[in-house]
C-alpha cells in the first residue's frame, strides 16, 4: 500500500546495502573544516567540565559506568530488576536471590567508585551474595559485622534488603509511581526552565483491558499536567508533552493488522490528541521496533486530518538514526508538514532496539537487517538526520535526544545562531552535559523524558536505556572512566567510519550467511507491503492452473481415476485433483527404485549434494507458489506457509552439507603398521518416506532429502490429505537433477501402500511422521516379514507440557503459550497441550493468557489478518470436539472462541481452553488447539516433572523460570527431546535445534541433527594389508638404517 513516491523511497531504505547506504550518508554528514574545529572546541569543553564535576553525577550514570552489562554483575543486576519485584511467594524469591546474587563478584566493585550510590549498591549486593552463598570468608570489621547481622536475619531479611534495592535503583529511572507524584518531583526542573515529556511506563498490550488501562493512564495524564501547568497561552514547544507508545493502546498494533487498528485504534488517538489541543500539551508518537513503521505513518498522516487537530503543532513523531530509513521518513515528513499546514515536533533519537531486530532478522531470514551494525554508522545517520531536520525550516521543530557531548556540539555547530529547537535527555541520565549546555545559555531548549509507572513496570524500559546507553563503547559509558582519552570520547563519527573498511560491521554477518555450514533459508518481512503484497498477488495467481497430483513412477505419470482435492478452510472449494497410486504402480517403483540404489549411492557424496543444493535454490525460486498449495491444500496461514517453505529449503541444504562431510570417502582408522583401515558409509538401499499432512512440504523434503543425501533411493508417500505440494516438491527435485529412478512420487491410503511394500525384503526401510499407533503398526509389519532386518526411523506426538514459575514475566509468557498452543491451528506435534502454572501467578497469567486470546482471528488463511485456519478435515474436527465434549465434564471450561458464521463451509475449530487437575487427565495426544491448563505449588516442581514423565511421551518441553537452577532441575527431570527456556516451544530450526523425541515419542535420530543421515546408511570397513606385495616400505623409509 504505497500511496507516493516518498513512502515508495522509506520502503526500498528498508534493507538496503549498509555500504551504499553508508556512502551516502557520509557525504551527507561530514563537517566542513571551520565546523569540525568548532565542534571539537565545545565537545572538549563540555567533557572537561563533565569530568571535573564527575562526583556530582547522578547515581545512574555512575551505576552504568561500574555495572555495565558486559559484567557479569550488571547481567545479574537486570535479571533481578526484571523479576524480583514481581515474584509474589517468598519460596521462589529466596531462589531468585540465590541463583543471581550468589553467582556475582561484587567485591571486585568495592569502593571502586566516587559515587555513594554505587558503593551503596555494591555493598548491600556484595553482602546479601555471601550470605545466600554461606560464604564464611572473613573481611574488615565493618563487613564482618553487617554479613553477621544479615545472616542472623535470614533469608526474610535478604529478600526484603534486595527488594528494596531494586525500587531505590527503579527510582533513579522513574520520575514518580504516577503522574501526580512525577508532576511534583518534576517542578524543581521546571523551575530551572527544563521542559517534560511524561512517558507512561508499560509495554505491548496483550488485551484489551491492558489497553483500555494504558488509555485511560494518557487520558489522565493530560488532565493531571495541565492542570499542574495551566499556562496554555505558552507555545505548545515549550509546554509538556506526553509520549504515547502505540502498541500499548492496542493488542494488535501491527502492519498485518492494519485495517483493524485503523479502526480501532485511530479513533481513540484523535480523541487523545483533539483533548491534547484543547489543553495545549503536545503528544509524540514514539518509534518502536522497525516492522511497525509504516503502521505508525499511515496513523501519524490520518491523526494530522482530523479536523479536531488539523494545522496543530503539537502532534509529533519520534525517528530512530539507526534505520536506514531515517532519512527518508524525514524527508515524507517534512512534505507532510507541508501539504498538512503545520509544523511537526521530531524527536531524532538513536534507537533502542538494537539487538531485536538483529536477532529477528537473522531469525527470519530477510536480506539485510533494518538498523546499522557499526555505532559510528549511527551516529554519523544520526548527524546527517540533525542536518536534514535543520533543514526544513519551519516545516518541523527539531527535538535532540543525546547524552553524546560531540553530537550535542555538532548540532549546536549546524545550527548556526537558530535556537528553534530543543535537546532532550532521559530523566536520571546526561545530567551534568545538559546542566552544563544551560549554563552556557547557547539558546536551544532542553526537555527531560520521564517515565511514570510502577517499578513493576519498569524492566523493559531499564533494559532498553542500558543497551542504548551503557554498552561499553557508548558516550556515557566512556566518559565516566577516566582512562578513555578526550580525543577518543569526542572523536568525530563520519571520519571513523569514512576510515572503516568494510564499513558494514564484518562480526555480523549479513542474516543468509549466520549459519557456518549452509546459507540461511530466505524469508521477507510481511511488514514491508512493497514485498507483501505482490507476493500474495503471485500466490493467488498460481493456484489458476490446474493443480495435479499423480503417481510418478521412473519420471511416467500414471493413469488412475482423478479425485478433487478440497481446500479445507472452505470444502466447497477444489485446489486440484489426485490420482491414486495402484499396487502396480507401487511394484514398479520399488523395481525401479532398487534396481536404481547402487549407481545413486556410487554417485558420492558431493554430487549428491550438488543436487539438493539446486533444489534448494529451485524451492526458493516457486517459493509463491508453494506457499500457495501449503496455504489452499493444508489450511495453512500465510506466515506459516513460508516458515514451510524455509525449513523445506533448510533441509535440503543441510543434509547436502552432511552428504559432503560423511559420504565422500572414508575415514581412516588407525591402526598396526603395514595396513590401511578405511570406515566408509553407504546407502541402505529403498527407503519409503511417509509423510505427514501438518507439514507437506517441509517434513516431506526434509525425509526425502535425508534418504536422497545418504545415498538411498526413494519411494514418496505423501499424506492423503496434502499431495499437491508433494507432487510439486518431487517436480522440482527431478529438475534438480535425481534421476527419476531414485525418487518415485505414491500418494494413496497408507494402509493399502503400506501392505504393497512392508512385506518385500528389498525394502531397506522406512522414515515415518505420524501418530504413535500408525508407527508401531508399521513397526509390526516390517518385523514380521523374512529377509534383511528393515529400519525404522519414526518421528511421532507428545504430550507436551510447559512449566512456568513466579518469576516469568506474565506478558512473555502469555505470548509463547498462545503462539506454542494455538499457531497452525495446534496442528504441531511440538504443540503445547499442557500448561502448568505455579499457583502463586496463576490467575493472573491466566487472566492475560484468556484476554489474549479474544485478540486472535479465525477465518480464511489465505488472508495475512489471519491468525489460525482450519484443521485438516472432518475427521479431525470430529476427533477435536469428541475431546472436548468428554473432558468437560471433568475439567472446567474457561474459554472457547467463537467461529464466524462466513467459515461453516470451512472445517474450523476453535481455541479451548480447559482447567484441570494435571496431565494424567489426558489419555493421549489431542491434536488441534485445544490448551489445558493445570497449576502447581512452589514444592511441589519435582511431581509435576515426574507426572510428565509418567505419560510415556517425550517430545517438547517449554520452561519458563528465571532462576537457572530451576530450568536445569525441569530439563534434567524430564525426558524430553526438545527443551526451551523462555521461548515458545515450536518452531525448531534445521541444525540448529535438532527435532525429534524420545519414548512413545519416536524412535531418534532428530531430523535436521547431525546424526540423522547415518540411520540411513550402512557401515563398511576396507582393510589393505600393505606389506602383502613384499616388505613394508613405509617403515623401512620412516626408520631408515636404524631400524635395522
Amino acid at each position: 500500500m504505497i500511496s507516493s513516491p516518498l513512502r515508495a523511497a522509506i520502503s526500498a531504505a528498508y534493507l538496503e546495502d549498509e555500504n551504499a547506504v553508508t556512502a551516502r550518508l557520509i557525504a551527507k554528514a561530514r563537517l566542513s573544516p571551520e565546523e569540525r574545529a568548532a565542534t571539537e572546541k565545545l565537545a572538549r569543553d563540555l567533557v572537561l567540565r563533565i569530568r571535573e564535576t564527575r562526583g556530582e553525577q547522578t547515581g545512574v550514570d555512575s551505576l552504568m559506568q561500574e555495572y555495565a552489562l558486559s559484567t557479569q554483575e550488571g547481567v545479574v543486576l537486570m535479571c533481578l530488576a526484571e523479576s524480583l519485584l514481581r515474584v509474589p511467594d517468598a519460596a521462589t524469591a529466596d531462589k531468585l536471590i540465590k541463583d543471581k546474587i550468589g553467582s556475582g563478584n561484587w567485591d571486585s566493585h568495592k569502593g571502586q567508585s566516587d559515587s555513594v550510590f554505587v558503593n551503596a549498591s555494591t555493598w548491600a549486593l556484595m553482602l546479601t551474595g555471601r550470605v545466600v552463598k554461606l560464604d564464611t570468608t572473613a573481611g574488615w570489621d565493618f563487613e564482618g559485622i553487617l554479613r553477621r547481622l544479615v545472616a542472623r536475619s535470614g533469608e526474610p531479611v535478604i529478600r526484603q534488603a534486595v527488594t528494596y534495592a531494586m525500587r531505590i535503583l527503579g527510582q533513579q529511572f522513574v520520575l514518580g509511581r504516577n503522574i501526580d507524584e512525577a508532576m511534583k518531583r518534576a517542578k524543581p526542573w521546571r523551575d530551572k526552565g527544563y521542559r517534560f515529556s511524561f512517558d507512561m511506563l508499560g509495554e505491548a498490550a496483550y488485551t484489551a483491558k491492558d489497553a483500555r488501562r494504558y488509555y485511560k493512564s494518557y487520558q489522565e495524564a493530560l488532565r493531571a499536567i495541565a492542570s499542574a501547568a495551566p499556562d496554555k497561552a505558552t507555545s505548545v514547544f515549550q509546554r509538556p508533552s506526553i509520549s504515547v507508545k502505540l502498541s500499548a493502546l492496542h493488542p494488535r498494533y501491527e502492519w498485518v493488522k492494519r485495517d483493524r487498528v485503523m479502526d480501532e485504534l485511530l479513533p481513540q488517538l484523535q480523541a487523545l490528541a483533539a483533548e491534547a489541543r484543547e489543553l495545549n500539551i503536545g503528544i509524540t508518537l514514539d518509534a518502536e521496533e522497525a516492522e511497525r513503521l509504516d503502521i505508525m505513518l499511515d496513523i501519524f498522516e490520518a491523526m494530522g486530518e482530523d479536523p479536531r487537530v488539523k494545522g496543530w503543532e503539537g502532534l509529533g513523531m519520534v525517528v530512530q538514526a539507526y534505520q536506514k530509513r531515517a532519512l527518508p521518513v524525514i524527508a515524507w515528513l517534512g512534505d507532510l508538514a507541508r501539504r498538512q499546514n503545520r509544523r511537526i515536533p521530531i524527536r531524532l533519537v538513536k534507537g533502542a532496539y538494537w539487538d531485536t531486530e538483529v536477532k529477528r532478522a537473522q531469525e527470519l531470514g530477510i536480506s539485510d537487517y533494518p538498523t546499522f551494525t557499526r555505532k559510528p554508522a549511527t551516529d554519523t545517520s544520526y548527524l546527517a538526520a540533525a542536518r536534514a531536520l535543520l533543514a526544513l525550516g519551519n516545516d518541523v521543530y527539531p527535538q535532540f535526544a543525546t547524552h553524546n557531548a560531540h553530537t550535542l556540539a555538532a548540532i549546536q555547530t549546524f545550527a548556526d545562531g537558530r535556537t528553534d529547537f530543543e535537546y532532550q535527555r532521559l530523566h536520571g541520565m546526561g545530567e551534568a552535559l545538559h546542566g552544563l549546555y544551560r549554563e552556557k545559555n547557547l539558546g536551544g531548549g532542553n526537555r527531560i523524558y520521564a517515565p511514570v509507572g510502577t517499578h513493576e513496570d519498569l524492566l523493559a524500559y531499564l533494559v532498553r536505556r542500558l543497551l542504548e546507553n551503557g554498552a561499553n563503547t557508548s558516550f556515557v559509558n566512556r566518559l565516566a572512566d577516566d582512562e578513555a582519552p578526550i580525543d577518543e570520547i569526542v572523536a568525530d563519527p563520519v571520519e571513523q567510519l569514512a576510515a572503516l573498511q568494510p564499513r558494514r560491521n564484518p562480526n555480523i554477518p549479513l542474516p543468509a550467511d549466520i549459519l557456518p555450514d549452509r546459507k540461511n533459508s530466505s524469508g521477507f518481512l510481511w511488514s514491508n507491503p512493497v514485498i507483501s503484497e505482490p507476493t500474495i498477488a503471485e500466490m493467488q495467481a498460481s493456484l489458476k492452473a490446474p493443480q495435479r497430483a499423480v503417481p510418478l513412477v521412473g519420471g511416467e505419470e500414471r493413469k488412475g481415476t482423478a479425485a478433487p482435492v478440497r481446500d479445507p478452510s472452505d470444502r466447497n472449494r477444489i485446489v486440484g485433483e489426485v490420482i491414486e497410486a495402484s499396487d502396480a504402480d507401487v511394484k514398479d517403483a520399488l523395481t525401479k527404485a532398487y534396481n536404481a540404489r547402487i549407481a545413486w549411492n556410487a554417485l558420492g557424496g558431493n554430487k549428491r549434494a550438488d543436487i539438493l543444493e539446486r533444489a534448494a535454490d529451485l524451492y526458493e525460486k516457486s517459493q509463491a507458489h508453494l506457499m500457495a498449495l501449503a496455504v489452499r491444500e493444508a489450511g495453512k496461514s500465510i506466515p506459516n506457509a513460508l516458515g514451510e517453505v524455509r525449513e523445506a529449503v533448510d533441509f535440503l541444504r543441510y543434509y547436502a552439507g552432511q552428504a559432503r562431510k560423511l559420504f565422500e570417502g572414508g575415514v581412516q582408522m588407525p591402526g598396526p603398521t603395514g595396513e590401511t583401515n578405511e570406515l566408509s558409509l553407504h546407502g541402505r538401499g529403498v527407503f519409503c518416506c511417509i509423510s505427514p499432512w501438518n507439514f507437506p512440504l517441509a517434513i516431506f523434503t526434509g525425509q526425502v532429502a535425508g534418504g536422497l543425501a545418504a545415498g538411498c533411493t526413494v519411494l514418496a508417500k505423501p499424506a492423503e490429505q496434502t499431495p499437491l505440494i508433494a507432487a510439486a516438491a518431487v517436480k522440482l527435485l527431478h529438475q534438480a537433477g535425481v534421476p527419476v529412478d531414485a525418487l518415485h512420487l505414491l500418494p494413496g491410503d497408507g494402509p493399502r501402500i503400506g501392505n504393497a511394500l512392508f512385506a518385500d525384503p528389498r525394502l531397506a526401510g522406512v522414515a515415518f511422521t505420524g501418530s504413535t499407533d500408525a508407527a508401531n503398526a508399521i513397526n509390526r509389519a516390517l518385523a514380521s516379514r523374512t529377509g534383511p532386518i528393515a529400519t525404522l526411523i519414526a518421528e511421532t506426538g507428545g504430550q507436551n507440557a510447559m512449566i512456568v514459575d513466579s518469576t516469568a514475566l506474565p506478558e512473555q509468557v502469555c505470548r509463547d503459550v498462545l503462539g506454542s498452543a494455538f499457531d497452525s491451528a495446534g496442528q504441531r506435534c511440538s504443540a503445547l497441550r499442557v500448561l502448568y502454572l505455579q499457583d502463586d501467578v496463576a490467575d493472573k497469567m491466566i487472566d492475560i493468557i484468556l484476554g489474549a486470546m479474544d485478540e486472535l482471528k479465525l477465518g480464511d488463511p489465505m488472508l495475512l489478518e489471519t491468525d489460525i485456519g482450519p484443521v485438516i478435515d472432518e475427521e479431525a474436527r470430529a476427533n477435536l470436539q469428541k475431546h472436548a465434549d468428554t473432558i468437560v465434564k471433568e475439567a472446567k471450561l474457561l474459554k472457547k472462541l467463537p467461529v464466524p458464521a462466513e467459515l461453516s463451509s470451512g472445517v474450523f475449530f476453535p481455541p479451548h481452553v480447559f482447567e484441570i487437575s494435571g496431565i494424567g487427565q489426558l489419555k493421549r495426544e489431542v491434536f488441534g488447539p485445544v490448551l489445558h491448563i493445570a497449576r502447581w505449588k512452589a514444592d511441589e516442581l519435582d511431581k509435576v516433572c515426574d507426572a510428565i514423565n509418567a505419560t510415556g511421551y517425550g517430545l517438547t518441553l517449554g520452561i519458563h523460570s528465571r532462576i537457572d537452577a530451576t530450568a536445569e532441575f525441569i530439563r534434567d527431570r524430564v525426558h524430553a527431546g526438545n527443551v526451551y527456556v523462555n521461548r515458545n516451544q515450536i518452531g525448531a530450526v534445521v541444525g540448529v535445534q535438532p527435532f525429534g523425541g524420545e519414548g512413545l515419542s519416536g524412535t531418534g535420530p532428530k531430523a535436521g541433527g547431525p546424526h540423522y543421515l547415518q540411520r540411513f546408511s550402512l557401515e563398511r570397513t576396507y582393510t589393505v594389508n600393505t606389506t602383502a606385495a613384499g616388505g613394508n616400505a613405509s617403515l623401512l623409509a620412516g626408520g631408515g638404517s636404524e631400524g635395522i
